[in-house]
Formats: C-alpha cells, structure tokens, sequence
C-alpha cells in the first residue's frame, strides 16, 4: 500500500526554484532514503511533506489524503513525524519534558492538561513518554536537562519526541550527520530495529555507507530535480548519479 505520494512537488524561492516537479512514491514499510548535494533540494522536499513549507506546485497525499496545505500539526496528527537536520530540542527542560511535547501535540492537549497527572489525557502523554524515552534507552535520564546530553543522545532525544507521536511515518533529516562510525552503527541497528516493528522510514543522509546498508530504495535529487529512483546497487551503479553526486573514479 502507497503510504506517501508526492506528485509534481515544486517550491520557488523568487527566482530560485529549490524542488523542481518531483514526484515519488513511499509504500508502507519501506525504508528510503533520499541523496544529493549541498543544495539538491532534500531538506526542502522534507519540509514540503511536513508542512514547514507550502508547496508552489503539484500535490501530495499521505495515506489516501491530500496534506498539502494543511498546517504541520495537522499533518503531525495524521501519523508524520520528522526530526531536524538542526536538532530543535530544548535545552532548558528535561528529557521527559521534551519528549512529552510530542505526545501533546499528538493528542490535541493543551499545556495544563498534561500537568493534571489524574486526568485521562495527563496519563496517556506520560505512557506514550516513556514508551518513547524507552525505545531510544534514555528512560534513566528522563530527568536530566537535554542541555547536560551528549550530541549523540540528543539526536536520540528528538527521534523520541517524534515517536511519542506515533508516526506512521518517519522522517529523519541526516541523523547520522555528527556521529562517529561506532555511533552510526549504532544508529543504523536502531532504525533497522524501528523498520522491524513496522514503521515506515524516509531519510535524508549524506553518509553513503548507512543508506545503502539499510534502505530498500534510494532517490536521488540534484538542483532540485529527481534524477534517480531505485534499488541502491542500481542507483550506485547510475552513470548521472555517479557524475552528479557520487563522484566517478578516474582511471590510473
């Protein structure tokens, strides 16, 4: 089942057209993920699928329905969650605070509903919290200021804000970006682990490595355009993404 349908997305910025009549599909399931340059357009597709950004041109549907349009919250209740390229946590609450903002969001709660902890509501933000201070492992520092966090933690911290939400679909913006090799491989076991469990994963990533081990498809986009749509050894193997992006290897 298509789960994610963009159709002709375009976004003009004056005269800057920064997403240029893509068009793709993502099935409920899959993991994707979406290469490029500096400047493809990758950040601004996400955020044209999110709402962050309106669309200049074409459509797009999540499961049956048109978002486009709609504002990001909506879109949020509708099972989309995404993290940032710049992680946009809060650095002055705790773990447990930070993450329960998306579990309010989900819900439609105002902010003195989540502090009756003997209300209905109260009850269900804090599950769905700590499910998803569980599922990244940051349940024992639920209390701990996101400011005394690791880097790499506090990219955990954002992809538990997203989970409380119970998103149908993932999107993750270069979550690899700052990690080491042992975190990435870190990182990439989790996302495997999130897929298993029947969660529907579109990246953006510059780390080639993480996204050809464990995407089932790869987009490609360069000036905005889609110029590659596949399996990754089809992908890596494409002459105009290998002259576009990938770099070509010049003969001794």
């Amino acid at each position: 089942m298509t789960l994610l349908q963009v159709q002709g997305a375009t976004r003009r910025f004056g005269g800057l057209i920064a997403v240029d009549n893509v068009s793709m599909d993502v099935a409920a399931g899959e993991i994707v993920g979406v290469i490029g340059p500096n400047g493809a357009g990758k950040t601004t597709l996400f955020n044209l699928i999110s709402g962050f950004t309106p669309l200049s041109g074409g459509e797009i549907r999540f499961d049956g329905a048109r978002i486009d349009g709609e504002k990001t919250f909506a879109i949020a209740r509708k099972g989309v969650g995404r993290t940032f390229q710049n992680l946009r946590i809060f650095p002055n609450m705790s773990l447990f605070d930070n993450v329960s903002v998306g579990a309010i969001g989900m819900l439609g709660a105002g902010p003195l509903s989540s502090l009756r902890r003997d209300t209905k509501v109260a009850t269900e933000i804090a599950e769905r919290t700590w499910t998803a201070l569980e599922r990244v492992d940051l349940a024992r520092e639920a209390h701990t200021l996101a400011a005394n966090l690791s880097y790499g933690k506090r990219k955990y911290l954002e992809i538990a804000r997203a989970l409380a939400m119970a998103p149908k679909l993932l999107i993750l913006d270069e979550p690899a970006a700052g990690l080491n090799d042992s975190e990435t491989h870190t990182l990439a076991a989790f996302i495997r682990d999130l897929h298993a469990g029947g969660m529907t994963v579109l990246l953006v990533e510059h780390n080639m490595a993480l996204v050809m081990s464990i995407c089932r498809r790869v987009v490609v986009l360069a000036s905005g355009r889609k110029i590659a749509d596949g399996a990754p050894d089809a992908v890596r193997a494409d002459p105009l993404v290998l002259e576009s992006y990938l770099g070509v290897e010049e003969e001794a």
